[in-house]
Parts: structure tokens; C-alpha cells; sequence
């Protein structure tokens, strides 16, 4: 079945239907009219799948991919038209352009952390660079994959943009397939599968993956706006982002200033008994549940700690006095847990990063700009905040996207169009003026005339 999808899909792109401007952009707004449409039942699954609130599922989701479409629809006869470029000289008379084609049958595989918007945001970029799709929405947030399913079905015929629902053996049917480009948001260990199985056929790949991202707070931060912000970052659908702060870097005087601050902001977001709060989320599944909750070491709970297996809940929980051994800084937590560590000078901070591998993302509090410069000129991440956090991405305008072991490859707005389109350089030479320089016999007087172009 999913060799069939990819054949009938094959076939749909060489009869040339997506290369005109007209079919890209009712595509984009078929699925903007669906997405509104269904909106109501995506929010549904969304809550069904992780406990999302309504506001939170427009806000980090819905919102956000409407916010794509509007982009991508507005700018898009300017993304598809040719660029010029200057001609050398030694060309003459010629002129030079970039013609940007589709890529052909693309493959799309999302989590289940954002599930709906890490399919769409994606398939948007596919969709306004002129290719056919399948999309792979995740297995464990299986009512949004089913709304997913039902949205795109509304919209489009499986020989342009096919849905493939189902878990790890259609996982490794699709990575068996020819594709022209795969785009894969997930874990470290399935982005490392996906880039082999993508390399037999020399299919290029994005990867977005993951990490543990820092958040580093100095004594000349404002603590109060940087306790709010953080609790924010951090506890947003309970953990599970990929850009999450992943664990807190804090200078050694302000701890305890700062601990207090962090602490008031998260019973003021989410309550004091946060399990019984319904706008507050829960873990996906009983597997990551007990993951997590292996990685809190009661001695070190200086706040939270509860957990309820029957409703996969688990507070926003911090340790204190955590070191690199102990297992919460083993592994990119994934949850609402946030271990604190100290440092006593920015070197000590950025040696402490250094240990592990380039983050997705890097949050800063600092009004020191010689701080901040050092980080931005000296530190490796995908992406970041400056007093802030995570809303990095939440841009048209920029890429996002990581580097090393936190992936590779960026979308976003024009980001997403060109990484899902091939730059064609085309050079269109007069045919009515021959230069006779480059053709032999080679003398001296032309070796010098090309030295003087070259």
C-alpha cells in the first residue's frame, strides 16, 4: 500500500500540476479553510492526546500553523519567481538566474509532542515549493493523527498529499521508499535511522531533533521577568518540547533569590495543587511517565514532586544542588523537571555546557552584553533567547532549526519554501556574439586577456 502512495504520487508530480503559482496557492488555502474549519476537533485531539488546554492548543499549534499559511500565501508569488544575479564579465554577453523546482515526492515525519503543528508546518513548505507529500504523523498521539488524517482528506487526493497512519512498521515501510527529501522532527536515535535509511538512496534529509538546552541566568538578570519567563519556557505542555529549557545554569549569589521567584511564578501559572488543575497538561504515555519520573531524586526535590499515574500528571518540579552525575543530566529530560546547577563565573557556565552536545536551543538572562556577546560569539546552539524563552521560533522571519546532535537543516516562512526546493543556476548566453578567447589554439595574447577577466 504505502509503495502504491508513493507511485501514484510519483506519477501525480511528472503530469507538472503542481508547478503552476495558481494550484500551490489554492493548496494553501484549501488547507488554511480546513484547518479553521476543523478546528474545534483538532483542539479535541489535542487535549484527548496530551491534556492540551484550548488556549494553548491555538497559541503553540493551530495559531501557529494559521500563521505559516497567512505568510506563505502572501509571499508566495515572490518565493517562486526567478532570481537574477550579476553576470562576470568573462561571460559577456549573457545573463544569470536562479530557476527554484520542486523536489519531487517528499516525506514529512512529526512527533507527537506538537503533533499537529510539527506535520503541517512542514507540509506547508512542501506544498508552496510545488511537491507531493505523504505525511507520518506520530503513533502515540493517535487522536490528532486521526484529525490530521481527516483535515488533509478533506483537502486533497492521496496522489498529491497522502496521510500514512500507524506506528513503527509503516515507520520503516515508508524509509524503504524512494523519496526526494524526508523531513524528520523527533528523537537523537530515530534521526540517526532515518539519515541511514535515506542515505542508500541518497535522499537529503532535515533533521530535528533534540538535546539538553541550557537556560543560563546571571546576577545582573532581571529575576522576577526571568522566573516568569522561564516557568514559562519550561512547563509549557508540561516539558515536552523540544526547545524546552532543559536545565537551569545560575550564578551561585542569586540562587536562592532567584529559587524564590521561579517558585511563586509556577503556583501562580498552574495552581498549588497543579495535578488537579485542568489546563495543565499530562505526559503522553505510561512509558515516558515512568521515564521521568525515574529521573527525579527525592532528596533534591526542593519544590513539586507529585505525580499521578492514573492521569499521567506530573508537577513542575525543581532540584536543587544537582551535579552532571546525577541521571537528570544523563538524558534530555522531555518533562517537568528542572534541575538547577551553580556557577561562580561565566567560563565555569560555559565549561558546564560544553559537556554535552551542541544544544537545539540556548536561553540567556543577562543585561551584561559582554556576557551575552561571549555566548553568542563563543557558544554553539541551534537557536535561543536573550531574556526570554522559546519563542525564537515562533517567527516566519527567521529558521529554526539545530546543529550537530540537535539536527541539521532549517525551515520557517522562505526557509521552509527553499529547503523543499532545488536552486537551478542557469546562465542564458547570446547567440549572436562569440568571444573566440576560450577556444583553442591557446596563445599568449589570449592566456593574458584571460588573466586579466579571471
Amino acid at each position: 500500500m504505502i509503495e502504491d502512495i508513493v507511485k501514484e504520487q510519483r506519477k501525480f508530480f511528472k503530469t507538472g500540476a503542481t508547478l503552476s503559482y495558481k494550484f500551490r496557492l489554492d493548496a494553501l488555502k484549501k488547507l488554511k479553510e480546513a484547518i479553521i474549519k476543523n478546528e474545534k476537533e483538532i483542539m479535541d485531539a489535542l487535549s484527548l492526546d496530551l491534556g492540551k488546554s484550548a488556549t494553548e492548543s491555538y497559541m503553540c499549534e493551530i495559531g501557529m500553523v494559521l500563521s505559516e499559511l497567512r505568510y506563505a500565501i502572501r509571499h508566495l508569488k515572490k518565493w517562486m519567481k526567478k532570481d537574477k544575479v550579476a553576470t562576470p564579465l568573462a561571460q559577456f554577453p549573457s545573463k544569470s538566474f536562479v530557476v527554484k523546482e520542486p523536489l519531487g515526492v517528499v516525506l514529512v515525519m512529526s512527533p507527537w509532542n506538537y503533533p499537529f503543528m510539527l506535520a503541517i508546518d512542514p507540509l506547508i513548505g512542501a506544498i508552496s515549493a510545488g511537491n507531493c507529500a505523504v505525511v507520518k504523523p506520530a503513533s502515540y498521539a493517535k487522536n490528532t493523527s486521526q484529525a490530521i488524517k481527516k483535515v488533509l482528506g478533506e483537502c486533497f487526493e492521496d496522489s498529491y498529499i497522502s496521510v500514512v497512519l500507524g506506528g513503527r512498521e509503516e515507520n520503516s515501510a515508508l524509509l524503504e521508499q524512494r523519496f526526494d527529501y524526508i523531513f524528520f522532527t523527533g528523537s537523537v536515535n530515530v534521526g540517526k535511522l532515518v539519515a541511514e535509511k535515506a542515505s542508500k538512496n541518497l535522499t537529503p534529509v532535515t533533521l530535528e531533533l533534540g538535546g539538553k538546552s541550557p537556560c543560563v541566568v546571571d546576577k545582573t538578570a532581571n529575576l522576577k521577568i526571568s522566573a516568569r519567563r522561564l516557568a514559562f519556557g519550561k512547563f509549557l505542555n508540561v516539558g515536552q518540547t523540544c526547545v524546552a529549557p532543559d536545565y537551569l545554569l545560575i550564578e551561585k549569589s542569586v540562587k536562592d533569590e532567584f529559587l524564590k521567584y521561579f517558585k511563586a511564578e509556577i503556583v501562580k501559572m498552574f495552581g498549588s495543587e497543579p495535578l488537579k488543575n485542568d489546563s495543565y497538561g499530562k505526559i503522553i504515555n505510561e512509558k515516558h511517565f515512568k521515564r521521568i519520573c525515574g529521573l527525579i531524586d527525592k532528596d533534591k526535590v526542593c519544590f513539586g514532586g507529585e505525580s499521578d499515574e492514573n492521569s499521567l500528571k506530573i508537577a513542575p518540579t525543581i532540584l536543587d544542588n544537582v551535579t552532571l552525575d546525577d541521571a537528570c543530566m544523563k538524558e534530555e529530560i522531555f518533562g517537568p523537571i528542572m534541575p538547577v546547577l551553580t556557577f561562580e563565573s561565566i567560563e565555569e557556565a560555559t565549561s558546564v555546557i560544553s559537556k554535552f552536545e551542541k544544544p537545539l536551543a540556548l536561553y540567556l538572562f543577562s543585561t551584561n552584553q559582554k556576557t551575552i556577546d561571549k555566548f553568542l560569539n563563543t557558544v554553539p546552539f541551534g537557536g535561543g533567547c536573550i531574556n526570554d524563552t522559546i519563542i525564537h521560533l515562533a517567527t516566519t522571519k527567521m529558521g529554526f532549526g539545530g546543529v550537530g546532535y540537535s539536527g541539521y537543516g532549517s525551515y520557517h516562512g522562505k526557509r521552509s519554501f527553499m529547503l523543499f526546493s532545488h536552486e537551478k543556476s542557469i546562465v542564458k548566453k547570446s547567440p549572436s556574439i562569440d568571444l573566440p578567447i576560450r577556444y583553442q589554439p591557446y596563445s599568449k595574447t589570449k592566456d593574458s586577456l584571460i588573466r586579466k577577466f579571471l
